[in-house]
């Protein structure tokens, strides 16, 4: 099932026509493709593809990092001009300052915050038992595991409740079974806060298990190939049949592997959606 990408009065965010070209060599070149693509409020979405697609591209101008783009970007119909508090991000990399420990990482996002000391104080508390973390408040990021860190940045990330966290392959250092553990928290503290997600991954399994859509992404220029509603238990548990359906079918999107019809039909690999 491909989701309608219609406006809707539910529609938190709303992409439309986005195109973006950088300059290589003097020459422009381009990145992303007519972009269309709505995300409501509360809504846990995956964009997957290979690397070259333009999906990080993509969550720095949600960001309001980069506006020199084609199209519009609206948050509630307004346009998103710049950053904003409303919109956090996670990167792959912790970013951790290596001088300060757990709750001061935390605590310098709310640097520019309106509450006062103790309110400060409470919210880095909230936030350190979030993420499972009380035992190692006052460690230093070199005392932590890369799980560990990666959830200290999440919490730094929600520290001032954004409406919309963004996570631009936030897993994607860690080793096999930290990722599945650190899978689960992410969607815990997600669901908990009833935070908008929007996560770029090159893993397709995690795409399944985290969204509630997934949007495939091919390159040359970045485009979507098709939005897939993840819906039903059964979507979200790795051994059931239908998530391995989702995944062939994705991946066959992707052009990994060959769709079912092409492969009865002996022909090449999956064609672009």
């Amino acid at each position: 099932m491909i989701d309608s990408l219609a406006p809707s009065a539910t529609n938190a965010l709303e992409i439309s026509r986005v195109s973006k070209r950088f300059l290589v060599a003097g020459r422009p070149s381009p990145v992303l493709g007519g972009i269309d693509l709505r995300v409501r409020d509360g809504e846990f979405v995956s964009i997957v593809g290979a690397s070259g697609c333009g999906k990080s591209t993509l969550l720095r101008l949600i960001l309001g990092l980069d506006t020199d783009y084609d199209g519009d970007i609206r948050i509630d119909g307004a346009q998103v001009a710049g950053p904003g508090l409303d919109r956090a991000i996670v990167f792959q990399d912790h970013r951790l300052l290596p001088w300060l420990n757990v709750r001061s990482n935390i605590a310098v996002a709310l640097r520019h915050s309106a509450l006062g000391k103790g309110e400060k104080a409470g919210r880095v508390d909230e936030l350190v038992k979030l993420v499972g973390l009380e035992r190692f408040a006052e460690a230093w990021p070199a005392q932590l595991s890369g799980g560990m860190a990666q959830r200290v940045a999440i919490a730094r990330a929600l520290a001032n409740r954004p409406r919309f966290l963004l996570l631009d392959e936030p897993l994607g250092a860690l080793d096999a079974l930290t990722r599945l553990r650190l899978q689960n928290e992410l969607l815990r503290i997600v669901r908990q806060g009833g935070t908008t997600a929007i996560l770029v991954t090159h893993d397709v399994d995690e795409a399944i298990y985290l969204g509630d859509r997934v949007v495939v992404m091919r390159p040359d220029p970045g485009r979507i190939a098709a939005v897939i509603a993840v819906s039903g238990a059964e979507s979200h548990d790795r051994s059931a049949p239908e998530f391995i359906r989702l995944r062939d079918r994705i991946l066959a999107l992707l052009g990994v592997v060959r769709s079912e019809a092409d492969a009865s039909a002996g022909h090449g690999l999956a064609p672009v959606a």
